[in-house]
Formats: structure tokens, C-alpha cells, sequence
């Protein structure tokens, strides 16, 4: 029985976070089976994949976008919980481990292993919040040691601005004059850009309960002015990862983890939980975008050109997708029909059919199209790959033996394979997580996402609590795993449109000053 590991208090516990005591063992289950890697067939090229667009095609599609958009409910959806503590991991390294009164900051900086603060100290007065942190630091500082240790005091800590504790969306990341703008508000720009139907934009934050009023003042005190400029009046909202995604920790044996009070430990599920998330947004279109990959005013236009380019991409696909599972509903079966819609979804949503699909009757035929047909749709923008990390597009073959397009991350992989090494390397673009969603079916009815998972990709990683190993699970991620059996098209967007802020040196990048 496998309900045995569970006493009554667990049993409580888990009713109150929302979770089956079926869905925890489940998750025991998950990880004495383990996850199997992903099985790459080859990677997703122009041509076979990935589409390039010409420039006459991309001002057609925007045309096709700005026509249309003004009868759709469109939403932006940013996954915005990061903390910005991993964008600072040098910083905080620095106030742990550099003592101002016994070395000389140069000889400090000079270190091989110091780059990172080497680089942050000599772009001081280039950050877009250098000149707030200067303004608020209070002690006197007589060595350039003493100052730097100070400055980084004075941004990080309580006493200080805190920035350790703000989530990546509020802190500033440009500037403009003498003001400075958060990822949030360059979000609300780009939504009055490309994301409003009328006169309206409507956003939605996922983002930690711990943050709420800081992201409730930021709103508060930047939504007029950006509405007055722009014209646009904003609908934002807001919405929390579910404790009931949460994740049931386990021993290296595979036995419930249990911490010093002999609680059961949950963690996070990592940013698949978000899938719920977006599974309550009732939009006809949504732009999936994460919070740090921003830009200031002066590259909004090339930004909005290419989300209204894989919108009007979206569209004119969902045109045809619901033309015929409409045609294949209301009329008679013909041979001619089902070979259209056939060759639409090969051809137009790189679906792939199974090799008995020939010798099926059209009834079965039938069958498989409409099912293919009545699914949530994505278009994705990839990015030609620069050497950056990261998931990447490939084809994948499944235990069945079907094949299907993937954004897929390396932890998914077995590198140790060198054939899967080697397909892994032939990637020419990655995934930038630009993604524009349709999630309605022919007859306007709001698909549910969560039918549409392969939960057999998610992780298991190793993680420490309280000195003890154990071992997390993390559900599929959202763009991975969790969009696993949508219809998914990939589209080359230019490196341009990706600038994303991973550690606090990225703000000196050319790209994000303005």
C-alpha cells in the first residue's frame, strides 16, 4: 500500500497545502522510477523546424496582427517571482569575505576569482542606481575598500536599500536623465505597445506572496504616468505559485524527507507550477515573457515589431487550424479533406504522425486528426545561438517512438551519451522564452493546459536542508515539458530581442544603457 508512508498529521498537512495523499505518493513513485532522459532525433535548424521569415513576410504578419488585435483579448504573462538574491551571489560573496582593514582593495580585486567584483566596481557610476545607493550611504569611507564595501552595504542589506530581498521586477534596471525604470515598468511600455486591444493592456505577474506590496506601491506610483504617455489604460494582476504544485522532498532511499519536527518537506516545483497560473487566464492571446529580459525606450520599436510578427504568425495559423477541424465537424468525411488537413498539420504545425496512420480507416483518421487539431498552439521565437546556455529547439523521440518539436533544457539530456552530446552541440538557435500563445479551440472554448503535460519531464535534483542530502523534483517546465503536447512553431527572432539580467553585471551591457 503505497498511502503506508503517511501517518494522520501528514495526512492533515497535506489537505491543508492541497495535495492528494495519491498525488504525494505519486511523487515517491516518480522518484524511485526516476526520469528518464530526453531522446534527441537531431536539433531543430532553419528549414527543418525553425522558419525564417523575409522582411516582406514580417510586415505582412505585423499588418495581420494590428488588424485583428483590436477584436481579441490579448494578455501579457510574466513570470516575475525570481528574487533577485541569485543576480547578486558576487556581491554578497564580497561582503562576507573581504575585510576593508586588512587588504588593499586592489590587491583584492586582482585575484583570478574576483573578476565578476572587478568588473561591478570599475561600471560603479555606469549602474542606473548608482547615483540613489551613493546618496543614502552614510558612513565615511577614507580607503576606495572602505567605500566599495559600503556602497555594496548600503544596496544589499536592511539597513540599507535591501535590494537582496526585492524581486528582479522592482529594482532599477535603466535609467533615463535622472529617473530610473523597473523591469516593471518597461513591461507596461512594451504592454501599450504590443500587448493592448484598444485602449486597454492588460498584464499579469506571477509573483511571491512576500513581494505583493511592493509590487502594489511600484503599480501605484508608475501605472498613471506611463498611462498618460502612452495613452493606454493598464489592467495588471496578479497571481502567487499554488503551495498545492509544490513538490514532496525525499531521502536519497526514496522515503518522505522530514525536517527536525518530523514535518514532511515540500519545495517549490520551479516555474512549471506556473502552468496552473496560466491556465486560469481567460485571454484569446498570450505573450509569455520573463520579467528580467527588458530593454529602455530607445529598442521598444524592434521589441514590438518582432511580438507582433510571431502574434500575427499565431493568428493566421489558428485561421486555418480551426477552418478545418470546423470543415471536418460539420461536413462529410471525405479522403480529399482529411489529406489536407493532414499535410496542414505536417507542414504548417510540424505535427508528426505516427507510421500506422496509413493503414487506419477514416473514422480512425478522423480521430487522430481532430485530436491533433484541438490543441493549445505556440509560436516561439528562437534565437540564433551565440554561445549563451540555455534550453534549445530539437526534435525528440518519445518511448512510443513518435517524434515532436521540444524546447529542451540540458539537464534533460544525457551528455554522457556522445551521440545525444552530439546532436546537443549541432543546436544552432536556443530558446529565449518569447513565446505567443493561443489556447482557445475552434469554437472559442478555453482549452485546459493541464491535459497537454508529459509529466515525465521534469527533474530531480540534489538539494541540502538543514546539513541533510535530498532529492527535489521539479515539475516540467513550463515552455518544456509542460507545453509538451501543444502544436508548437518556431520562428527566428534576432539576438536583439533578448537581453535578459542574470547577474548584476548585465546592467553594464550596452543593451540595457541607455
Amino acid at each position: 500500500d503505497s498511502m503506508k508512508p503517511f501517518s494522520e498529521e501528514d495526512k492533515i498537512y497535506l489537505l491543508k497545502k492541497g495535495i492528494s495523499p495519491e498525488k504525494a505518493a505519486k511523487q515517491i513513485q516518480t522518484f524511485q522510477d526516476g526520469i528518464p532522459f530526453v531522446a534527441l532525433s537531431k536539433a531543430a535548424v532553419v528549414g527543418d523546424g525553425i522558419i525564417r521569415l523575409s522582411v516582406e513576410q514580417q510586415q505582412h504578419l505585423r499588418k495581420h496582427y494590428m488588424d485583428q488585435r483590436n477584436n481579441l483579448s490579448i494578455l501579457k504573462f510574466i513570470p516575475a517571482s525570481g528574487a533577485a538574491s541569485r543576480m547578486f551571489k558576487d556581491l554578497f560573496g564580497f561582503l562576507k569575505g573581504y575585510n576593508p582593514q586588512v587588504t588593499p582593495l586592489k590587491e583584492f580585486l586582482n585575484r583570478p576569482d574576483k573578476k565578476a567584483i572587478k568588473t561591478f566596481y570599475e561600471g560603479l557610476e555606469r549602474f542606473p542606481f548608482f547615483d540613489e545607493i551613493s546618496g543614502s550611504m552614510s558612513a565615511k569611507a577614507d580607503t576606495q575598500g572602505e567605500m566599495l564595501y559600503a556602497f555594496i552595504s548600503a544596496m544589499l542589506t536592511e539597513k540599507g536599500k535591501n535590494y537582496g530581498f526585492y524581486p528582479k521586477g522592482l529594482l532599477p534596471f535603466h535609467r533615463y536623465g535622472n529617473r530610473t525604470a523597473t523591469p516593471f515598468v518597461e513591461h507596461l511600455k512594451e504592454g501599450a505597445a504590443y500587448g493592448r486591444a484598444g485602449a486597454t493592456s492588460h498584464l499579469h505577474f506571477t509573483i511571491s506572496p512576500q513581494h505583493r506590496d511592493l509590487f502594489q506601491k511600484e503599480e501605484e506610483s508608475v501605472t498613471p504616468g506611463i498611462a498618460a504617455a502612452t495613452g493606454c489604460k493598464f489592467e495588471i494582476d496578479y497571481s502567487y505559485q499554488k503551495e498545492s504544485t509544490d513538490t514532496l522532498a525525499v531521502t536519497p532511499e526514496n522515503e518522505p524527507f522530514r525536517d527536525r519536527n518530523g514535518q514532511l518537506l515540500f519545495r517549490p516545483g520551479g516555474h512549471g507550477a506556473l502552468l496552473e497560473n496560466l491556465n486560469d487566464q481567460e485571454a484569446d492571446l498570450i505573450f509569455v515573457k520573463n520579467i528580467d529580459n527588458v530593454v529602455p525606450d530607445r529598442d521598444l520599436e524592434e521589441i514590438t515589431a518582432w511580438k507582433e510578427v510571431l502574434a500575427g504568425y499565431l493568428l493566421k495559423l489558428q485561421t486555418k487550424a480551426f477552418s478545418f477541424h470546423r470543415m471536418l465537424i460539420d461536413g462529410t468525411v471525405d479522403h480529399d479533406l482529411l489529406k489536407r488537413a493532414h499535410a496542414f498539420l505536417e507542414t504548417g504545425l510540424n505535427v508528426r504522425f505516427s507510421d500506422a496512420y496509413t493503414g487506419y480507416s477514416l473514422e480512425e483518421q478522423f480521430a487522430v486528426l481532430i485530436d491533433k487539431l484541438s490543441r493549445p498552439i505556440r509560436v516561439c521565437g528562437m534565437v540564433r545561438n551565440e554561445g549563451d546556455p540555455g534550453g534549445g529547439p530539437f526534435w525528440i523521440t518519445d518511448a512510443m517512438g513518435n517524434e515532436s518539436l521540444q524546447i529542451v533544457e540540458s539537464a534533460q539530456v544525457d551528455l554522457q551519451d556522445q551521440a545525444q552530446l552530439q546532436i546537443f552541440e549541432k543546436a544552432t538557435h536556443f530558446n529565449p522564452v518569447d513565446l505567443v500563445c493561443g489556447v482557445r479551440d475552434a469554437f472559442g472554448k478555453k482549452l485546459d493546459l493541464l491535459q497537454y503535460v508529459n509529466s515525465k519531464q521534469g527533474f530531480i535534483a540534489s538539494k541540502t536542508f538543514e546539513g541533510r542530502t535530498l532529492k527535489a523534483l521539479e515539475l516540467p517546465g513550463l515552455w518544456n515539458g509542460g507545453m509538451a503536447y501543444w502544436n508548437t512553431v518556431f520562428v527566428e527572432v534576432p539576438g536583439s530581442t533578448f537581453n535578459p539580467v542574470k547577474t548584476v553585471n548585465d546592467l553594464l551591457k550596452a543593451a540595457h544603457q541607455s
